[in-house]
């Protein structure tokens, strides 16, 4: 064995291997940094280059590349509250307050040392498991990962924020959608009335950025100041390498589970921040203002999700079953180098497995430096003025959006989703709860057909499903201990007057939010029409979550309408939209032309020309620039698209015109 770790570590302590491992992890940090891109793309990127290169240099230049984009999607995440990947879709919740707050530095720094930690933790565990790991891994069956899932979706009472109620509708929602396309057990489409685009589903992609990017951008546009408003950038990074110090136990737990996550196939990446970030929540008991800027709410994402590239590594190599999209295209690297995963990688291929496993721990260590060093520099964009920098928000994220399926109506389901975040974010029903209903939605009724399937109901009582219920129901139990204080019906409505209103006083005053909750129950009234039509296997999960979702909203409508009145009219005190003079409706739909407008000119003229008109229009007749301002802006804009088209080989949106006549790029 020592002989094992000495080949390993001469490999890795050289200067080519090193130096392509810096090429990757570079590379990773151009591609993490920009929005909704993540590992496939990069992988994918790198792929090309890896013909006539020895093993291990490739892998270290792909292992760099990994290593780098759950750390680096970090910047989109904190400094514009648009979820870098998938992988940091809950680092928004606290890190973007932060950078509002002025302590953009802060939380990136705490990120990028949390990030660090994770990696190197994620390494340590797949050092020690690489042998144990075997059986482990093989006794995990689909009644097991169905049961992984439902405690997925446990976080969900953590996750609700204010009103638990809410939380659990906003859930059914999301478990609705997911069940968007077509059933795993019949293959019978559901909820598609006609469109095409439905077929395959929503991509995850479009959901994050629609919930999550698109009300903080109408939100700052709304407040016309910049992210960060008049404050500095805080005590930089020294304070957040302080902060994951003091939380050294925080930060080891949740890097722990997030390797453990990480290692289940199938379960993949997308869930472990949210289950991360709800132990944290969990676990705080002294002063939590988590979703207002507590530091512990961007540690505890950041550790799990870079330890979960480690774990992720271990089904990869010893079985060939990737984890995620990433490793997916890890595992065709391999191929592509001649190296078969399976028994060999923990037999006579396994002084190559530590190679793989300690490089990702250098990789990390260079990364989260790289990173930590850019942090103050690049979080001084908080400070710009926000009407500068908003025109390049929306137009990253719909040329984001539009790498889902490569069709123009992946930005107008951007556009749609994003209405109904930002209506979700104004009434308080938690965007979180959501996601994780979306997230799992899939994955839970596959293996719960599976597991009926293989084992009857019997699969409840197997070992393994009954530890993971224990799990869950602990779970359940913290998350209503932490809500004992306030019930639900306290937290779903504000300030209560002295009196006892009618229903006809409570219809007045809140009527924006029973109308989203009456749409809201439509939604789920059409699902179960829809579910009904479908055989029993195409119908049980959507049906019976359309239920209970609707039952929820009941819930929320019933409050609504015979509880007391809020004080002032109810909106979500989050935002804080309705509390100036400027009537909410009227600022949020001003805000939101601007991003229609993009969608729209994008359908008629194709991206590029769509970006360009759209930019001089916004930047004169909106933020107010000077011509030569707005032509510096507006060339840098295009500028910078264009390299990233091209380096990426990405396509740019087409409209009617690219249908009608054949143009050069990039205006084809």
């Amino acid at each position: 064995m020592l002989e094992i770790f000495a080949s390993a570590l001469s490999d890795i302590l050289t200067f080519q291997h090193i130096g392509y491992m810096m090429i990757g992890v570079l590379v990773g940090l151009m591609i993490g940094v920009f929005p909704g891109l993540g590992g496939i793309a990069g992988l994918s990127l790198v792929l090309p280059f890896l013909y006539g290169l020895d093993t291990t240099s490739a892998l270290a230049m792909l292992i760099g590349l990994i290593a780098v984009i759950p750390t680096s999607d970090t910047f989109a995440s904190v400094l514009m509250g648009i979820p870098g990947s998938s992988a940091s879709q809950a680092t928004v919740l606290d890190g973007f307050p932060m950078a509002k707050n002025g302590e953009a530095a802060r939380a990136l720094a705490a990120a990028f040392s949390a990030s660090l930690v994770g990696g190197i933790i994620g390494a340590v565990i797949l050092t020690g498991f690489v042998l144990v790991a075997r059986p482990v891994i093989l006794s995990f069956s689909s009644a097991e990962l169905f049961m992984l899932s439902v405690f997925g979706l446990s976080m969900v009472g953590v996750l609700a924020g204010k009103s638990l109620v809410k939380g659990l509708a906003a859930c059914g929602v999301g478990l609705v959608i997911g069940s968007i396309g077509g059933a795993p057990a019949t293959g019978e489409f559901r909820m598609v009335y006609g469109v095409d685009y439905l077929y395959d589903g929503i991509p995850l992609v479009i959901i994050g950025l629609g919930l999550f990017a698109v009300p903080e951008i109408v939100d700052l546009m709304r407040r016309d100041r910049s992210i960060a408003g008049n404050t500095g950038l805080g005590a930089g990074w020294f304070s957040g390498l302080r902060d994951v110090a003091r939380n050294w136990w925080l930060t080891l737990r949740c890097s722990s589970i997030g390797a453990i996550i990480g290692a289940i196939p199938g379960l993949g990446g997308t869930v472990v921040d949210w289950i991360a970030y709800g132990h944290a929540v969990q676990s705080t008991k002294d002063n939590p203002r988590f979703g207002q800027g507590d530091v512990r709410g961007v540690i505890a994402p950041e550790s799990a999700n870079n330890a979960k590239e480690g774990g992720g590594l271990l089904p990869t190599l010893l079985f060939g079953i990737p984890g995620s999209g990433a490793m997916a295209v890890f595992l065709g690297g391999m191929v592509l180098l001649g190296i078969q995963p399976g028994p060999s990688m923990v037999g006579t291929n396994l002084d190559l497995t530590y190679t793989i496993v300690w490089s990702l721990a250098l990789a990390n260590v260079l990364g989260a430096g790289l990173c930590i060093l850019l942090a103050v520099p690049i979080s001084r964009l908080t400070l710009i003025p926000f009407k500068l920098l908003a025109p390049f928000m929306i137009v990253v994220i719909c040329f984001a959006s539009f790498q889902a399926t490569r069709i123009i109506e992946d930005m107008v389901a951007l556009l749609v989703l994003g209405v109904l975040g930002i209506y979700m974010r104004r009434f308080g029903w938690p965007r979180p709860a959501l996601l994780i209903g979306f997230v799992l939605a899939t994955q839970a009724e596959t293996y719960l057909y599976q597991a009926v399937q293989f084992y009857g109901w019997e699969f409840l009582t197997r070992t393994g499903v009954m530890i993971i219920i224990g799990l869950t129901l602990g779970s359940i139990w913290l998350g209503v201990r932490s809500k004992a204080s306030s019930s639900s019906r306290e937290e779903l409505l504000a300030e209560e007057p002295a009196h006892a209103p009618g229903l006809a006083e409570n219809i007045r005053a809140r009527a924006p939010q029973l109308a989203f909750a009456g749409l809201m129950l439509v939604g789920f009234v059409l699902a179960v029409q829809d579910a009904l039509k479908q055989s029993f296997l195409g119908q049980v999960f959507p049906l019976v979550m359309a239920s209970a979702g609707g039952l929820f909203t009941l819930g929320v409508i019933a409050f609504l309408a015979f509880g007391r009145v809020n004080t002032p009219a109810a909106v979500d005190a989050e935002s804080g939209i309705g509390t100036d003079e400027d009537p909410p409706e009227r600022s949020m739909l001003a805000s939101l032309f601007w991003l229609a407008a993009l969608v729209a000119l994008t359908a008629i003229f194709g991206f590029f020309i769509a970006l360009i008109v759209f930019f001089i229009a916004f930047l004169q007749f909106r933020a107010r620039a000077s011509l030569l301002m707005t032509a510096l802006l507006t060339t840098g804009a295009a500028g910078f698209v264009l390299t990233l088209a091209y380096s990426l080989n990405m396509r740019f949106p087409g409209g009617l015109l690219q249908d009608l006549y054949r143009l050069p790029w990039p205006f084809s």
